[in-house]
């Protein structure tokens, strides 16, 4: 990866392609609660940066694979750095849902 491979953006479109090529992975939604109730990607689950801690009630199993998103990129890059912090081992940034191009569940 170079320098500027760095501020090259996240296509979350491809990300849920690869979410959903890999069998028992689970696609988090780490924005507000309110930010999910606004439109979320279907079969995602809602634990917000905030409160990422909470994970850990939802995905005992730190081997599974945790694809996450939020609106930007930004904070699903904070919660796979505190993810893998709690020993969460399989954990892709992405990116934000700004750029999804696919349906939204209200």
């Amino acid at each position: 990866m170079g320098f500027f491979d760095l501020f090259r953006q996240k296509d979350i479109n491809q990300g849920l392609l690869d979410f959903k090529a890999v069998e028992g992975a689970v696609l988090l939604d780490v924005r507000t609660a309110e930010e999910y109730r606004q439109g979320h990607i279907p079969d995602s689950i809602n634990i917000s940066l905030q409160t990422i801690d909470k994970v850990l009630l939802e995905i005992s199993n730190k081997e599974t694979p945790l694809f996450v998103y939020c609106y930007s990129g930004s904070r699903s890059g904070q919660a796979v750095n505190l993810l893998k912090g709690m020993g969460y081992t399989n954990v892709t940034n992405i990116g934000g849902i700004s750029s999804y191009s696919g349906k939204v569940e209200r």
